[in-house]
């Protein structure tokens, strides 16, 4: 596990026309970096002006899409693999990251998994993993982060929940457990960080078309079923999440704590 620094920019050169969203100079890390979600939330990120530490289970020490997209911004980028089920390698990397003398200045947890088979079919391993990966990884990582910005009294933590954070799903009951503790994190964290100025939210993505969503793309009654039911008409992009992520990340949420944002193109509202 180790980073390696590519790209960067002059850090006090700021972003024309982004006002309150600009984040010149600040350093983010994005978790499930390495394609999807992530990637697009790192992209994103890195066009407002911070530089991007991207972590994923399995990304590339250099060369990766999310390292392309993010020096082609002009800003910096460091890439470290760790696997979210492993609690040993998350602590590691959360206190050697925490130890630097750069402080991370916006903390934004997307690394995720989910495994689909009935409730009475569903692994005692998958449950393990799930909660590993989308809940108890996230707390070890924002304890360790956040008590740094705790100690400078600044800082930004975002989550990725989802609308299974309000809903059951089907077949996914690791993953709906999961993204609902998520939310209960998010809220408690957000209750003690507030009056330290750490803004603890997060953003809800609905049905978007990533990896994860392939087999509900691919079966045509369900397809059909989720885009009936989305106002919106589409299945989500990754890039949707920019605007909510940039408002969460930037001076413009500074009074912004234990938020949920759905990005679902209505579904939630249906």
């Amino acid at each position: 596990m180790s980073g390696v620094v590519s790209g960067g920019r002059d850090a006090g050169t700021p972003v024309a026309g982004l006002g309150l969203f600009d984040l010149t100079g600040r350093l983010a890390l994005v978790t499930g970096a390495r394609r999807g979600l992530g990637l697009a939330m790192a992209d994103a990120l890195a066009a407002a002006g911070a530089d991007i530490i991207g972590v994923s289970a399995h990304l590339e020490p250099s060369g990766s899409a999310v390292e392309r997209a993010v020096t082609a911004r002009g800003r910096a980028f460091e890439a470290y693999a760790v696997d979210f089920a492993d609690r040993t390698a998350v602590s590691e990397f959360a206190r050697e990251i925490s130890g630097r003398d750069r402080p991370v200045d916006i903390l934004v947890n997307n690394a995720g998994t989910i495994r689909r088979m009935p409730a009475a079919e569903h692994s005692d391993e998958a449950w393990d993993e799930v909660i590993a990966v989308n809940l108890s990884s996230q707390f070890v990582l924002t304890r360790e982060v956040g008590r740094r910005m705790l100690e400078r009294r600044a800082g930004k933590v975002i989550f990725t929940a989802s609308v299974l954070s309000f809903q059951g799903g089907i077949t996914v009951p690791g993953y709906a457990a999961a993204k609902s503790g998520l939310v209960g994190l998010m809220r408690a964290l957000a209750n003690e960080w507030a009056a330290y100025d750490v803004n603890v939210n997060a953003i809800a993505p609905g049905y978007m078309a990533t990896d994860n969503t392939v087999a509900l793309r691919q079966d045509p009654l369900r397809n059909k079923a989720i885009l009936d039911r989305i106002p919106a008409g589409r299945w989500g992009r990754p890039e949707d999440l920019a605007g909510a992520l940039l408002f969460l990340a930037s001076p413009a949420s500074d009074y912004v704590s234990g938020a949920i944002i759905p990005v679902d193109g209505g579904w939630l509202a249906r």
